[in-house]
């Protein structure tokens, strides 16, 4: 008798199952995370299996994690949040792709030290002189990241739909922690902001006009929704001026007009501190957060509000602005001092 494969020579081929960074990808495409967080993840899990000489990781378990975090540790001497980046990159894997969760934690390695930084703050002039030196959308992103508290990639990541001028709030939809909240929206930015987005809706109607619009959406949403990609309420707060294709989707030949990228306006913050001569304190965008925090609290605010308004966790996260303050209720005046 023969064997049974010839038999039957028109039995359905099996595909090749997808290779196992495709397969990551798709998982955290499904629990809609940022694409940011996505090719960082990727890059993680690419190194772990580099480092134990291409081994599959269903072959391997905690040991082989835990030296791999030690090794980053201890001759990488990576800091304390990098190595927690590169842990939970493989946790991820291991829950979410191989089905088979990991029981391990940071303190199972050698841990990386966390320098005890307290954050670079501005006061509200120093602040305000270096949004002076910025110019167009980059000062008015300036603005909302001081006015607002938001992060870098929160306030070029904002949609149209996010403001909300009635109820003078602004919306973060998927922020860190994958969680949505709500600050607030500074009336000095409502007619600034309305200005800008009359701009960007002649952009908008230009690009309609030319076949295009199109603007990626979160993926179950682009689904059940595909015309919503062009619709207005879903475009970019701060578009870029050229057009891309969808770096999610390789088989997608649609030009997209994304939001600017990130780095360019750090560029600019950093241009703008040194002309603005903060020479003496380290000025990035997130410094604007940093002082954001601790204007509240200095003005007596609650700290568990500050916490909403930044979207901390945890509260302790919020207490580190308590170590910075100079003023207000909690301050201590030196004996010293009369």
């Amino acid at each position: 008798m023969g064997n049974l494969a010839e038999t039957k020579p028109n039995a359905p081929h099996t595909p090749n199952p997808p290779r196992l960074l495709d397969q990551l990808r798709d998982a955290m495409r499904r629990l809609h995370y940022a694409y940011s967080t996505e090719k960082s993840y990727v890059q993680w899990v690419t190194r772990f299996i580099l480092f134990h000489h291409k081994r599959h990781p269903k072959e391997m378990g905690e040991p082989e994690v835990i030296a791999w975090l030690t090794h980053l540790a201890k001759e990488r001497d990576v800091a304390a949040s990098t190595q927690n980046q590169a842990l939970s990159a493989v946790l991820f894997l291991y829950r979410h792709v191989l089905q088979r969760p990991l029981n391990l934690s940071i303190e199972d390695s050698v841990w990386a030290q966390k320098p005890a930084r307290l954050p670079t703050v501005l006061t509200r002039d120093e602040a305000l002189r270096v949004i002076a030196c910025l110019h167009g959308e980059f000062a008015l992103m300036a603005k909302l990241l001081y006015g607002c508290g938001l992060r870098l990639n929160e306030c070029v990541g904002l949609r149209v739909q996010d403001i909300d001028f009635e109820r003078m709030q602004i919306i973060i939809r998927d922020a860190k922690g994958d969680k949505d909240r709500v600050t607030m929206l500074p009336a000095a930015l409502v007619a600034p902001l309305q200005e800008h987005l009359m701009r960007i809706r002649a952009l908008h109607q230009r690009d309609l006009q030319r076949g295009l619009g199109f603007v990626d959406l979160p993926d179950a949403l682009a689904r059940k929704y595909p015309n919503a990609a062009r619709e207005w309420a879903w475009q970019y707060v701060f578009p870029s001026r050229t057009l891309s294709r969808n770096p999610r989707d390789p088989q997608d030949q649609r030009q997209y007009r994304h939001h600017i990228h990130a780095s360019a306006l750090q560029r600019k913050v950093s241009e703008a501190a040194k002309l603005a001569g903060m020479t003496h304190k380290r000025v990035n965008c997130h410094t604007f957060r940093h002082s954001f925090a601790t204007h509240l609290l200095e003005a007596g605010y609650d700290i568990r509000t500050v916490q909403e308004l930044l979207g901390h966790k945890d509260v302790r996260t919020t207490m580190i602005y308590t170590h910075v303050l100079n003023k207000g209720p909690k301050a201590v005046r030196s004996p010293l001092d009369p």
